[in-house]
C-alpha cells in the first residue's frame, strides 16, 4: 500500500476526536500520520486550493475483526427457508469446496473493496482455506493466504492475516472429511513451519487462531498458546450450545475454562463471538483481559443466540466488532446490533454510550488486531479518515454523536487509509463498480 509523502490538509466539517465531536477541524496529514489536528479553524482559514474539504461527520477508520472473506459468497444464497448454523455450515463448505488461489484472490479482492467503501481501514481475516481441494499443498504453500494479502493491497486496506490452526472434526477429535482437509496442515508442527513462511508487509501482519475446541485437540492448546506469544491470536468461542455440551461431556469443563486452563486467554487473545457463556466463564475473560469480538448481524443470521456484549465489557473485556459470514457489510449496523441486542435481553435501553460504540468499532479492533497505532484522531496515529454524509434520508437530522444509530456503510464518502486516499465521494477509486466486481467473482 502505497504511503504519501507529501503533506496534505483536510478540512473536516466535523470531526470525532478523542475527545468527542469537534467543528471545523483542521487535519494535517504526511508520512501516513497525523502531524496537526486543530479544531475550530474557520472554514475560510486554509487557502482553498490547498485543502480537502470533508463536509459531514469524519470518524476514525473503522476495524473489521472477524471477517472470512470467501463467505460473502453466501449473502442472499442461504437465508432462504428453515434451518441452524450445522445446516448453513455444509452450504458453507461447498464454497470453500470450489475456490483456488486466483478465485479467492478475485472475491477476496471486492469483498475488500466493499469493505472500504464501508468505511473500514482495516480487516482481520481468520483464514483457514489453506490447501487444495483434497487436502494437497499448494506448490507454494501459503499461495491461499497470500492471495488474501495481495487482495487486501489491491483494495488499499490493512489487514491482520490470522491463520488458523484446524485439526480435527468434534472436540472428540473425529478426523477431518472431505472439504475440512483443505483446511489442515495434519499437525500443530507442520501449522507453524507454513506460518513462518509468511511474512509481514507494510499493509499486513500475520496474526495466528486457534479455530475453536472442535478443531483443536485439547493436549495442543497448551503449545498452541506458547507459539503464537506475541501474535495477535483469535478463537471461536461458544457460539453455538452444541459446542459448549461437548465440551463439558469429554473435559467436563466450559469451552473458556479449557482455554484457561491451557493459557490460551489473555491481552492478545480476542474470543469471538463469546455468545454463550456462564458468570465465571465471563469473569475469567475479563480477569485475564481477553478481548471479545461481537458479531450481531451474523449471530442473528445464523441463530446463535444473543450474547452479553455489556456485561463482558463491565467485566474487563475489550470489545471489538467484525461482520464475519458477510451477511451484511456495515459496522454501524453491528454497533447498532450490540446495542439492540442488549435492549432485547433486558427490556430496557441505553446500555452503550456513543463513545463506546465508536471504540469497538474503531480503535479496539485494530488493537486486537495488532495495529495498537490506529482508530483514532490524533497527532501520531495513523492517518485513516471515514467521511458520513450528514444529509442523507437517513441522516438527515441526527445529532452527529448518535451516528450510530442513524447511518449505514451506504452513508460513507470519503474515506482515506495511511494517508491515502481510497474512497471519493462513495466511489471506490481502485474498483470504481464494486458491485460488478462482487458479482463477476461469485459467478
Amino acid at each position: 500500500m502505497p504511503v504519501n509523502r507529501s503533506p496534505v490538509r483536510y478540512h473536516c466539517e466535523r470531526a470525532w476526536l478523542p475527545t468527542g465531536v469537534a467543528a471545523d477541524v483542521l487535519v494535517e496529514v504526511a508520512d501516513g500520520r497525523f502531524t496537526a489536528v486543530t479544531p475550530r479553524t474557520p472554514p475560510n482559514a486554509p487557502a482553498a486550493s490547498d485543502v480537502v474539504r470533508l463536509p459531514g461527520l469524519t470518524l476514525p477508520g473503522l476495524a473489521n475483526t472477524h471477517s472470512h472473506a470467501f463467505h460473502r459468497a453466501l449473502r442472499g444464497r442461504t437465508q432462504r427457508g428453515r434451518g441452524t448454523f450445522w445446516t448453513w455450515r455444509e452450504q458453507m463448505y461447498a464454497v470453500a469446496g470450489a475456490l483456488d488461489p486466483d478465485s479467492y484472490h478475485t472475491l477476496a479482492r471486492a469483498v475488500y473493496a466493499e469493505m472500504a467503501l464501508a468505511g473500514i481501514t482495516c480487516v482481520g481475516e481468520f483464514h483457514y482455506l489453506h490447501h487444495g481441494p483434497d487436502g494437497t499443498p499448494y506448490d507454494e504453500p501459503n499461495a491461499m493466504g497470500e492471495a488474501l494479502l495481495a487482495a487486501a493491497a489491491d483494495a488499499g486496506i490493512r489487514i491482520t492475516l490470522l491463520d488458523t490452526l484446524y485439526l480435527s472434526a468434534s472436540v472428540d477429535g473425529k478426523p477431518l472429511e472431505g472439504v475440512q482437509r483443505r483446511f489442515s496442515d495434519g499437525s500443530l508442527d507442520g501449522w507453524s513451519e507454513r506460518v513462518e513462511r509468511l511474512k509481514a508487509q507494510p499493509h499486513a501482519r500475520i496474526g495466528a487462531a486457534a479455530h475453536s475446541v472442535r478443531a483443536v485437540p485439547a493436549d495442543l492448546l497448551a503449545g498452541f498458546a506458547y507459539r503464537t506469544e506475541g501474535m495477535p491470536t483469535h478463537v471461536h468461542l461458544s457460539e453455538q450450545r452444541a459446542e459448549n455440551e461437548a465440551c463439558q461431556a469429554v473435559h467436563g469443563r466450559t469451552p473458556t475454562e479449557l482455554l484457561a486452563d491451557r493459557g490460551l486467554l489473555g491481552a492478545r487473545v480476542t474470543a469471538v463471538h463469546a455468545t454463550h457463556l456462564t458468570d465465571t466463564d465471563r469473569t475469567e475473560l475479563g480477569d485475564t483481559g481477553t478481548g471479545v469480538c461481537f458479531c450481531p448481524t451474523t449471530e442473528r443470521d445464523l441463530a446463535d443466540g444473543i450474547g452479553h456484549a455489556r456485561a463482558l465489557t463491565d467485566a474487563g473485556s475489550p470489545l471489538s466488532l467484525g461482520s464475519d459470514s458477510h451477511a451484511v457489510i456495515d459496522l454501524f449496523e453491528e454497533a447498532r446490533g450490540v446495542e439492540m441486542h442488549e435492549r432485547l435481553h433486558t427490556e430496557h435501553r441505553g446500555h452503550f454510550t456513543a463513545d463506546e460504540l465508536l471504540g469497538a468499532a474503531s480503535v479496539a479492533g485494530h488493537v486486537a488486531l495488532g495495529w495498537p497505532d490506529a482508530g483514532t484522531i490524533a497527532v501520531g496515529a495513523r492517518a485513516d479518515l471515514v467521511t458520513v454524509a450528514l444529509d442523507t434520508p437517513r441522516t438527515a437530522g441526527c445529532e452527529p454523536d448518535a451516528i450510530y444509530f442513524a447511518a449505514t456503510a451506504a452513508d460513507v464518502r470519503h474515506v482515506v487509509i495511511d494517508g491515502q486516499v481510497v474512497v471519493r465521494g462513495g466511489v471506490h477509486i481502485a474498483l470504481p463498480d464494486v458491485g460488478a466486481a462482487l458479482a463477476g467473482a461469485i459467478r
